[in-house]
């Protein structure tokens, strides 16, 4: 049963959503002015106010993309936009939860069928997802236009969440923020920037990526893009060419990555070409060496990965069962923390195949290790840090993908017939095992959202309790121990030039 007539009131001007069952929800509302034409490349502007009743009932178009979205999404320029799910428009005051969405900082949009909030919402949140500017358009090093501008988009949502979300029923003082891969990659960012200070109390980091970049990488990657269009590398070079022309060409230097090996290194095999700049201002340091250094004991830290984080990768590039002594060789080399680091996954991991010890390291750099070195940061300074991984295997393929990396997002969203839950859950119904850990999860990230704890103990340097979530959950001491000892005192460095 939908009702059209909900009608809310922001700092902006009045929006009408839907009543869908026992959730308002607010499709599109604007919490910045579109970036294009004159402020195309420029910092977030505040939107503009309007007159009148705005229909709040689809979605506001993506950003431009380097990759193809799973389903059909509004076209146009208000790229800034965001969604409220929310039970009670009546004052309660409830607790704020915001997604931010993944997507390799290239793509990804909160109009994804993936990220429809209602199962989360009903649990007795408010629930925000939001778009932000992606690939060049969000993370590019341009001369002349502010860095990290993806970043401060989300650090504009989040301000505009603070300013209204009690009109949708929400505590402004209660927000909590969460995300994926690249939107967990975010929120680690956003924990240490000073211009996010204030902005959420709690934080929920779904497979943090171990990516940022120096200002001279970034500028020599944009350089090469800009090369390819036939432009300068700047605001007036890069804005002359049509923003979709701009994110199919960065998809097609992503696929190029590995040539440019001998002069961006190990951004080169990460094949991830933008990701967040340490410009020193909007991001002063990398998260795991700001925590370490002044902490954000403030604020509460649930993290966690997947268990088979690389396995969807292997999967899609047809690499399962492939995978030879030369080619782990080569991961090592590429992806260990030292130049002995191959000898000590060797020494750590001495029953695994070539296969295994290939996906081993390429799951503790690009996920696991950042993952458990930011609770661990964290931690130190005395903030308050959970970790969990995802143990729980995909029936999917004959359970071939395991606990792959966003397998998460469906048990999450109660999203299994959308495209990407079904890439990673498989075609069938979900069985009652995989809804009660869908449940489960649920549960405990909305007592996370409402009390600061999960449900479990938190991890400590001296016990680093993991919770695995599984049909059977357990505490125990960190299950990737061989791993962690390798990387220990090894930081989590930016990709830098050679």
């Amino acid at each position: 049963m939908i009702d059209r007539g909900v009608l809310v009131h922001t700092v902006s001007g009045t929006t009408r959503g839907d009543r869908k069952d026992d959730l308002a929800v607010f499709l599109g509302i604007p919490y910045a002015q579109p970036p294009v034409g004159a402020l195309r490349f420029a910092a977030p502007r505040p939107p503009h106010t309007w007159d009148g009743v705005r229909d709040a009932t689809d979605y506001g178009p993506p950003p431009p993309q380097s990759w193809p979205l799973p389903a059909a999404m509004p076209t146009g320029t208000e790229w800034l936009t965001l969604n409220v799910w929310s039970p009670d428009l009546g004052g309660a005051r409830l607790p704020v939860l915001v997604w931010i969405h993944g997507g390799a900082y290239i793509a990804g949009a909160s109009s994804d069928p993936m990220y429809d909030a209602a199962p989360i919402a009903s649990h007795g949140l408010v629930v925000v997802t939001i778009n932000y500017r992606v690939g060049v358009e969000g993370f590019a090093q341009i001369e002349g236009a502010p860095a990290n501008r993806g970043l401060l988009d989300q650090i504009a949502a989040l301000e505009w969440v603070k300013r209204n979300i009690s009109a949708f029923g929400g505590d402004p003082e209660r927000i909590t923020v969460a995300g994926q891969s690249a939107g967990a990659g975010s929120i680690a960012a956003l924990l240490t920037m000073p211009r996010a200070v204030g902005l959420f109390g709690r934080a929920i980091t779904h497979s943090v990526p171990g990516a940022c970049c120096t200002p001279a990488l970034a500028t020599d990657v944009t350089a090469a893009l800009a090369a390819r269009l036939g432009v300068s590398p700047t605001v007036a070079g890069l804005g002359s060419v049509d923003p979709q022309r701009i994110a199919s060409a960065a998809g097609a230097l992503m696929g190029d990555m590995p040539r440019y090996g001998k002069r961006w290194g190990r951004a080169a095999h990460w094949t991830m070409p933008f990701c967040p700049v340490l410009d020193g201002e909007v991001l002063p340091d990398t998260p795991w060496r700001a925590l370490g250094n002044r902490g954000a004991v403030d604020i509460e830290l649930l993290a966690g990965c997947n268990r088979d984080e690389f396995r969807l990768f292997m999967a899609m590039a047809g690499l399962l069962g492939k995978i030879t002594e030369d080619h782990a060789e080569e991961a090592l080399r590429n992806f260990a923390p030292s130049i002995n680091g191959g000898r000590a996954y060797r020494a750590g991991y001495p029953d695994a195949t070539a296969e295994g010890l290939f996906e081993i390291v390429h799951g503790d750099a690009l996920f696991r290790m950042p993952t458990q070195r930011l609770a661990e940061a964290h931690s130190l300074t005395d903030g308050t840090a959970y970790l969990y991984e995802l143990g729980w295997p995909s029936p999917a393929q004959g359970g071939i993908l395991g606990a792959c990396h966003s397998l998460d997002l469906p048990l999450l969203f109660g999203s299994f017939g959308s495209p990407a839950g079904r890439s990673v859950l498989g075609d069938q119904e979900p069985a009652a095992e995989t809804l009660a850990l869908a449940g489960q999860i649920r549960r405990a990230w909305t007592r996370f959202a409402v009390t600061g704890d999960p449900g479990w103990p938190a991890h400590r340097p001296d016990q680093r309790l993991t919770h695995t979530l599984h049909t059977t959950p357990a505490t125990t001491p960190y299950p990737h121990e061989p791993s962690r000892r390798i990387w220990d005192g090894h930081d989590i460095e930016p990709f830098d030039l050679l």
